[in-house]
């Protein structure tokens, strides 16, 4: 047995010195060490041993084991060492003025600009810009917009609810004007656009993420006349087209009354083409008078102030406005896509 153990160790460090990789390294502890291996293979003989050998043997095989292993380890070392030097040779006279990897332009994602052109034509007419958070309690996203437990209107809104109890994503960017109503007191005129979430099936139309806006005036005698000479001045703006037209119809948000459905006569044609669908008119944002109930929960008195909200998706206007046919294009890493803006 003693000459079986010193017959092993050899074979085992010259196949160890042969090793001159990773790979080969490995399947020489496999062969050796393994579950499989020669020093299990001797190990199972010691069964037959008695028990006067396996006295002898035993401490043996141990011992045997420690110095495979030992060797493996420092031969890995060595390998690990001559990889590192054969690579720091490789590089000392690299040149890193020979060759200059293409540059790939740098550009603004369309999400940014629109959103930075919404700001500032906001900006320009008085608006602060507003933000909020984005993981919300239930009464900022629901109750305070006067959207109770069980409201019906929590059918449209199909909502990602977190562990916490009363924690959610938010499903709209109105949670912003209960958090400013509660901070400030008017007036205030604020416009806050943020990412919003909706457990919804993606298709060409819906995203389960987007992007929308919110914007809010609040003073004395705010009424109807103030939302669409304000809504008309920003999207004539938006659109660069001085006789863009507005038209509204009766719409329902439960934190406006009355609330509108607001619609933009086509910036594209005269007589109807494909991005209205033949109608001359484009279906583009909702909004209406803020509820009482609205203001009454935030402090404010509605016998003394009024005002108007006003929401939209940024993804719709950019739709519009570019002829864009699939909201996921935003969220994807096309570069033919990305590169046009």
């Amino acid at each position: 047995m003693n000459d079986t153990i010193a017959s092993l160790y050899q074979q085992f460090l010259s196949e160890l010195q042969n090793a001159t990789t990773e790979q080969v390294l490995e399947q020489v502890r496999v062969a050796f060490l393994g579950r499989s291996g020669h020093l299990t293979e001797l190990m199972k003989q010691l069964k037959e041993l008695s028990v006067e050998e396996k006295r002898v043997v035993g401490p043996q095989l141990n011992q045997l084991k420690i110095d495979l292993e030992t060797a493996y380890q420092k031969r890995q070392q060595e390998l690990f060492a001559a990889q590192v030097a054969r690579i720091h040779e490789e590089n000392k006279y690299f040149d890193v003025t020979a060759y200059k990897k293409e540059e790939l332009p740098a550009r603004t994602h369309i999400y940014t600009k629109i959103l930075q052109e919404l700001e500032d034509i906001f900006i320009s007419m008085g608006y602060e810009i507003g933000d909020g958070p984005e993981i919300e309690h239930d009464y900022y996203n629901f109750e305070g917009l006067n959207i109770p437990m069980n409201h019906p209107a929590r059918d449209m809104h199909d909502t990602f609810w977190l562990n916490v109890p009363g924690m959610l994503m938010r499903t709209q960017t109105s949670n912003v004007q209960v958090h400013s109503m509660e901070k400030k007191q008017p007036p205030m005129a604020i416009f806050a656009p943020g990412r919003v979430y909706r457990n919804e099936a993606l298709d060409a139309s819906h995203e389960w993420m987007f992007t929308q806006t919110e914007g809010i005036f609040i003073d004395k005698n705010v009424s109807l006349s103030h939302l669409l000479a304000t809504l008309q001045t920003f999207l004539r703006q938006l659109f660069q087209k001085e006789d863009l037209k507005i038209r509204v119809r009766p719409g329902y948000f439960p934190f406006v009354e009355p609330g509108l459905e607001v619609d933009i006569s086509c910036p594209f044609c005269s007589k109807g083409c494909s991005t209205c669908k033949k109608t001359g008119w484009i279906e583009l944002l909702g909004g209406g008078l803020i509820h009482p109930n609205v203001l009454r929960k935030s402090g404010i008195d509605p016998e003394i102030y009024s005002g108007f909200a006003f929401g939209m998706g940024v993804e719709r206007l950019a739709m519009i406005r570019h002829g864009i046919d699939d909201i996921r294009l935003f969220h994807s890493s096309n570069l033919s896509f990305l590169d046009q803006f």
